[in-house]
């Protein structure tokens, strides 16, 4: 018999299952004091929790039986997710149940603001009748800008389109196909700010998209814009939409995330043309349902076929293969992050090579760790290395693995190659004996790099005076430089530079290097130097 402890108010409903399967006994303790909990946890082996809960390392280090934790909804930011992988605990959560209560509660938030229903509501059950003050705007017809056309993105669209409204879609992963199918126009950030009518946002918050509506991006946008946020917190920044509501360029905005919850920006609250909601996206009973369904069924089949389906933490794999390839793992990830900034958007097919010592080895661990690396610079931390390769069918890519039994060169190498619609990225790597993870191909050119947090990817004519001209500027702004590889093929020719940083550069740097005759582009890279699960191996259930 299998011991699940739940803690948090979690809909009953929505464990039946479990409840009835005769390897489980389900035991409630809502509510319980970390002590307690940190106390009774040895004798159990599954926890289900929703975000009251706190699962830290020291419950995570008392907890001996502890095989799953499971969180019924989709954040996992109350659970030590690293301690529990040290530890061999899967970590799942429900990322698909709130789907449509998101999805609907953008909608409502979306009328209320084009029809002033809240602040016409506070007017009326005060006695007053004001109907010119609060006349709205209709939906039909209206330009809809989605920025992120994930699963609540898409259903959004579905919706929106039964008001008869014109949608365009932003995502790196959309298609034209996948547009057309969708019904909707694929477009620019740029097309979307200046076309939009009302724009919500579905993507994650990540460093990439934080902040994506700015001040720059508000003042692009199309004057009487209304903007929705069910999403994230930090999606908007909040200063720069009060500066635009406040001007008359935005002309409304409904919001559920914030960026300091349970702080919302005070300047906000006090315009008439703000709605705000506390994160009631997935608060629905039917929601609270679907997780508790998804996380009941994750952990029966954890327990009954060690089948994994939504965990946060790695996949399985023996302490053997674990050992052999660990510093492969870091290594490829490095290699798929600096592919896909140096692609500089979504790819539509992906090729590894893998050659040398690495064709004896199983390297799925490896391969789902650069799809993740991939993935991770648009998606986040919705991808982990149990969903990667589902995610990337879900995008619609495809990937295809070599195998080079004649390579020659390096005793281990592997090779990633990005393309999108003509533009091709190839990075080549391996582990030197003695000196570690080096980047050893970049395109066309030969280098020996050692990956650091900070580089500087410089392309230019192969002029002379350029080098030193780049050390001057990096040095006026107090940037170090750690170590410099240059490349070229000819004399005259194209060349690059790739330099280690001490520290990232500012934008005013970037665009003094940029404006250096025989400057061809100018970028900074920015890349893990620790893998996340590196401490121990995930074992074997």
């Amino acid at each position: 018999m299998f011991k699940i402890l739940v803690t948090d108010k979690v809909s009953e409903e929505g464990l039946k299952k479990l409840y009835a399967h005769k390897d489980f006994i389900v035991e409630h303790k809502p509510g319980i004091a970390p002590q307690d909990l940190k106390a009774v946890i040895g004798q159990y082996d599954g926890l289900i929790v929703r975000n009251q809960t706190k699962v830290t390392k020291d419950i995570i280090e008392a907890a001996g039986n502890l095989r799953v934790i499971a969180r019924a909804g989709v954040g996992v930011d109350n659970i030590d997710v690293d301690a529990a992988t040290r530890k061999g605990i899967i970590v799942v959560n429900s990322p698909g149940g709130n789907t449509i209560s998101a999805t609907e509660h953008t909608l409502a938030m979306m009328l209320s603001l084009s029809r002033n229903i809240p602040q016409a509501h506070r007017s009326a059950s005060r006695g007053k009748w004001e109907r010119e003050k609060f006349k709205g705007v209709e939906l039909f017809k209206k330009t809809l800008g989605i920025i992120g056309t994930g699963k609540i993105g898409t259903e959004v669209t579905k919706r929106a389109k039964a008001f008869e409204m014109t949608v365009l879609g932003y995502d790196p992963y959309l298609t034209e196909e996948r547009a057309s199918k969708l019904g909707i126009k694929k477009a620019t950030l740029d097309e979307i700010a200046a076309q939009s009518d009302f724009i919500t946002l579905h993507t994650p918050l990540m460093k990439e998209t934080r902040h994506m509506i700015d001040e720059t991006f508000l003042a692009k946008t199309k004057k009487g814009v209304r903007i929705i946020n069910c999403a994230r917190g930090g999606l908007v920044d909040e200063q720069a939409l009060l500066k635009a509501l406040k001007e008359g360029r935005v002309a409304g905005a409904a919001l559920d995330v914030f960026e300091k919850e349970p702080e919302i920006t005070p300047g906000l609250l006090e315009l008439p043309n703000v709605i705000v909601t506390p994160h009631l996206g997935a608060s629905t009973q039917e929601a609270q349902i679907r997780v508790a369904v998804d996380v009941s069924e994750e952990i029966i089949n954890i327990f009954e076929s060690q089948a994994i389906r939504n965990a946060i933490n790695m996949p399985q794999t023996s302490g053997e293969n674990w050992e052999r390839m660990e510093p492969y793992l870091l290594l490829g990830e490095q290699v798929a992050q600096l592919g896909i900034q140096l692609l500089r958007e979504a790819p539509e097919k992906i090729e590894i090579t893998y050659a040398g010592d690495l064709l004896e080895e199983d390297t799925k661990l490896l391969t789902r760790t650069i799809i993740k690396g991939i993935l991770s610079h648009h998606l986040g931390s919705t991808v982990n290395l149990v969903n990667a390769l589902h995610l990337l069918k879900e995008q619609g890519l495809t990937y295809n693995i070599q195998r080079n039994a004649s390579f020659k060169g390096f005793s281990n190498y592997l090779e990633l190659s990005l393309y999108k619609e003509g533009k091709q990225v190839n990075i080549g790597a391996s582990i030197i004996n003695g000196f570690g993870g080096r980047i050893v191909k970049l395109n066309d050119y030969r280098v020996d790099i050692r990956p650091e947090q900070h580089l500087l990817y410089i392309r230019h004519l192969d002029i002379p005076g350029m080098i030193g001209q780049v050390g001057s500027i990096l040095g006026d702004n107090d940037t170090n430089i750690g170590t410099m590889q240059v490349g070229r093929k000819e004399i005259g020719g194209e060349a690059i530079m790739v330099l280690t940083l001490d520290k990232t550069v500012s934008r005013k740097v970037l665009d003094q290097l940029r404006g250096l005759i025989g400057m061809k582009d100018v970028q900074i890279l920015e890349l893990t130097t620790g893998y996340t699960f590196q401490e121990e191996p995930f074992v074997e259930v």
